[in-house]
């Protein structure tokens, strides 16, 4: 079978490989620790599960207007007003199964050959993957811990051309957890007016940030600003609804929202009937859930990044949102495990976790930095304290490769 050469462009997905692998272990009994889930460990709230009870009750299970239904676009609505300061008409939201699907439609209305999409590293690993399949170009613009992994202004400045259409924002950002404020988005979307950059802004993660940090999105910084902006969103992450798939987009032009419609008409159609009754009302109901996870997801935070810091060759900072710890695990690299393998980069030393302490992290490669790996912590306290135990206990096994290289 010869397949396509777009789809031949494409690495599959590196977290669910991994977190796959860690679930086919522990169904052999094998008691694995796993750090690669993207998603809260919490149930969906009660009454969101009711909000779609009901609706099976009621019947609605059948087609809704492609792009969601009038209700979910009016929910979407008042919650942008709300919680971001953001005024949209219907025709400027489009509801999609998932931020993920979302991004997806964008890519293909927007890019083709020739064209250039900046996104920052470390990225999601979908981000890239998604920009090359429309058959754009990713510029891949690097932000080390020393920067908190955020890019300048001046590393924009210096990454467009000519053919650059777009900037990808993600904040809070998987899977550093890093995010932007006010002050710092203010400077980025300068530049991108001036160089007539689409902003994209990937804010799945906006109710999950920790230490009093204020959510800022990016579009709300100027009318100017919105028009030139499509922010993606999601149910997914702040809700505990990641299987229920509603994600959705709000743009600036609502003529780029006609086109996804178009797109998203000949491909899924609607996001599931009864998914959007249990969307309209998370995102119209009361946060107390979603705070009380938050406050959980913090006193997580503040013990996983505390012990990986006291390990030897570790360092970590500290995120201010999503459930993501992003570790600088290079201090290891060229010590060798007790087979005499040499620990080369993120992928090495993933195996050698996974194999030698059943501890399953996602490498930083697929996020576009070696040098680190990915923890989430959306698992419980007793997991992540022994789960960074067996990982400290590993790193304690490694010696020197031959010469005592160590980096």
């Amino acid at each position: 079978m010869k397949f396509s050469e777009r789809i031949q462009n494409v690495s599959p997905s590196m977290t669910l490989a991994i977190d796959a692998k860690a679930k086919e272990m522990k169904a052999r009994g094998e008691d694995v620790i796993g750090f690669g889930a993207g998603e809260p460990d919490f149930n969906t709230p009660e009454r969101i599960k009711q909000a779609g009870i009901k609706a099976i009750q009621n019947n609605e299970t059948r087609y809704t207007p492609v792009g969601g239904s009038n209700l979910l676009k009016e929910a979407i609505i008042t919650k942008l007003e709300r919680d971001n300061g953001l005024s949209y008409e219907k025709n400027q939201i489009l509801a999609s199964c998932g931020a993920k699907h979302s991004f997806y439609n964008l890519a293909q209305v927007l890019w083709q050959a020739g064209d250039e999409v900046i996104i920052p590293a470390p990225y999601w690993v979908s981000f890239p993957e998604i920009v090359i399949l429309s058959g754009a170009r990713p510029l891949i613009v690097h932000a080390g811990a020393e920067q908190d992994f955020k890019i300048t202004p001046e590393q924009i400045e210096n990454a467009v051309t000519p053919n650059t259409k777009a900037i990808l924002i993600n904040s809070p950002s998987n899977p550093t957890g890093s995010a932007y404020d006010k002050n710092e988005l203010e400077k980025l979307a300068e530049v991108a007016l001036r160089h007539n950059l689409l902003i994209i802004t990937d804010e799945i993660y906006e109710q999950i940030v920790f230490d009093g940090f204020q959510h800022t999105s990016i579009a709300s910084i100027s009318q100017e600003v919105q028009k030139q902006c499509v922010v993606i969103n999601g149910v997914s992450k702040s809700y505990a609804m990641t299987g229920w798939r509603i994600g959705y987009i709000a743009a600036g032009d609502p003529e780029i929202v006609k086109q996804v419609g178009k797109l998203q008409g000949q491909s899924t159609s609607n996001p599931c009937a009864v998914s959007q009754a249990a969307s309209i009302e998370a995102l119209t109901g009361p946060l107390d859930e979603v705070h009380e996870m938050v406050r959980e997801f913090e006193k997580r935070r503040n013990i996983i990044v505390e012990q990986l810091s006291k390990i030897p060759g570790v360092t970590c900072n500290k995120p201010k949102g999503s459930f993501y710890s992003f570790p600088d695990f290079s201090g290891v690299y060229g010590k060798k495990d007790g087979n005499g393998k040499v620990i080369k980069g993120s992928i090495d030393f993933t195996d050698y976790l996974l194999s030698a302490e059943k501890v399953a992290i996602v490498p930083g490669i697929a996020f576009g930095a070696d040098a680190h790996a990915r923890l989430s912590f959306a698992t419980s306290l007793d997991k992540i304290e022994a789960g960074v135990h067996r990982i400290k206990e590993a790193i304690s096994r490694l010696r020197p490769a031959a010469g005592g290289n160590e980096q």
